[in-house]
């Protein structure tokens, strides 16, 4: 077995009994090595770095969410290291936070040694693992950005009519005059379209619909 096919762990993990816990059970796989240990600190990132390791093993989420930005920070380092977060809670807004930082593992604290190494070996193999029970979430945050990242798709015919009146920054009362409304049918639509798209005013609801309409490309873009 060559050393390009061992997945090479540190374990930067704040609870010394799961780190030695977890080198015990990592010392058992012949495809797994663990190359360093320590709990979080200045001096730790240092020998991370050193060291360069495959795959960060963190059971803490004060390093990924704090100002110093460990993900970023040590892929800017070591561009081929991946950060697996262990001993963890199902908590949504943690998971994704962590996904949104650059974590590509999820650990349960309830998580068997075998589903340890296997999600080792799999983010090793350029994988992202999460528990099943959090998969609907990702799911449902890619689904509404989506939604969100295609207003043409989100409108009715009638509110993308009226994007054509926004751009001219007509206000309520001059739509309604253009469309035989009553001013308040407009701001009901307005408002709508807003919530829809999850534009911020008026002026991004037409942002937000040319965007999309230009394939994802600005108008400066296009014209540079």
């Amino acid at each position: 077995m060559g050393p390009q096919s061992i997945a090479e762990v540190f374990l930067l993990a704040e609870n010394r009994l799961l780190r030695e816990a977890l080198i015990r059970i990592l010392a058992k796989k012949n495809d797994i090595r663990v190359i360093g240990a320590a709990p979080y600190s200045l001096s730790a990132l240092e020998r991370i770095i050193a060291s360069r390791p495959s795959i960060i093993l963190l059971d803490a989420t004060g390093p990924i969410f704090s100002d110093a930005k460990l993900v970023s920070t040590l892929q800017a380092a070591i561009p081929e290291v991946r950060v697996v977060m262990v001993d963890m809670d199902p908590d949504e807004r943690t998971f994704l936070r962590a996904v949104g930082e650059g974590v590509v593992g999820y650990i349960l604290k309830d998580a068997s040694a075998t589903e340890v190494a296997d999600t080792i070996r799999a983010v090793f193999a350029g994988e992202a693992v999460c528990p099943p029970a959090l998969s609907m979430t990702l799911f449902n945050v890619v689904q509404r950005r989506l939604s969100l990242a295609a207003p043409s798709r989100a409108l009715s015919r009638r509110e993308q009519d009226l994007v054509a009146l926004l751009r001219e920054r007509l206000t309520n009362k001059e739509i309604a005059a253009r469309l035989n409304l009553s001013e308040q049918t407009v701001k009901n639509h307005v408002h709508r379209m807003m919530r829809k798209i999850g534009a911020p005013d008026r002026l991004g609801i037409v942002e937000r619909y040319e965007y999309e309409s230009l394939g994802g490309r600005t108008a400066g873009q296009l014209l540079g």
